[in-house]
C-alpha cells in the first residue's frame, strides 16, 4: 500500500503531507497565510505541499520537506490516510515519517516557526489551531494503533 501511494502521479489537487515523528513528538510548523494566496490565518501544520504534473507523490514529499525544512534524511515508513485539503477539491494523503535531522526554518516568510509538539499535546486539544483537524485526528489515531504512544487515546 505505502509503494501504491507514494509512486501515484501527482497532480494540482493532491497535496502530500509528511508526519514526522521522534521521540514521541511531531514536527510542526506555524505558517502564515495571507489573502493573496488564501485567506489571511495562520495555523500550525506539517511538511509537505502540491504536486507538479511531472512528479510522483514522493518525489513530491520529498521536495517539499526539503524546500520547507531542509531535511534530506527522513524515512517514509508508512502511509496514514488521506483527507480533504483546506481548498476545495485537495487531498491530502499523509505519511508516517522518522528522522535524527533537525528542522530548519528555509521559508521565512511563509513560517514562523518548526517545532516538536508532543503528542501528549497534540491529544489534549492545545493545538486546535492545526490547520486540518481531522487530518490531526487521524494521525493521532493511526500512532495510536501502531503502538506509537505510550498511552491510548481518551
Amino acid at each position: 500500500m505505502l509503494i501504491d501511494q507514494l509512486s501515484k502521479m501527482g497532480n494540482s489537487f493532491l497535496c502530500p503531507g509528511a508526519v514526522i515523528v521522534r521521540d514521541q513528538k511531531i514536527l510542526m510548523g506555524l505558517r502564515h497565510y495571507t489573502k493573496d494566496k488564501w485567506k489571511d490565518i495562520s495555523v500550525w501544520t506539517i511538511p509537505g505541499g502540491r504536486c507538479d504534473d511531472v512528479e510522483n507523490v514522493e518525489t513530491t514529499l520529498r521536495r517539499e520537506v526539503l524546500e520547507e525544512i531542509g531535511m534530506t534524511d527522513f524515512e517514509i515508513c508508512d502511509f496514514i490516510d488521506e483527507v480533504s485539503g483546506a481548498k476545495e477539491g485537495d487531498v491530502v494523503p499523509l505519511f508516517f515519517c522518522t528522522t535524527a535531522q533537525e528542522p530548519q526554518l528555509m521559508e521565512p516568510e511563509k513560517f514562523s516557526q518548526w517545532e516538536w509538539v508532543s503528542i501528549d499535546e497534540c491529544r489534549s486539544g492545545n493545538m486546535r489551531d492545526f490547520i486540518n483537524p481531522l487530518a490531526l485526528e487521524k494521525i493521532l489515531y493511526f500512532l495510536e494503533v501502531s503502538g506509537l504512544i505510550d498511552e491510548p487515546l481518551l
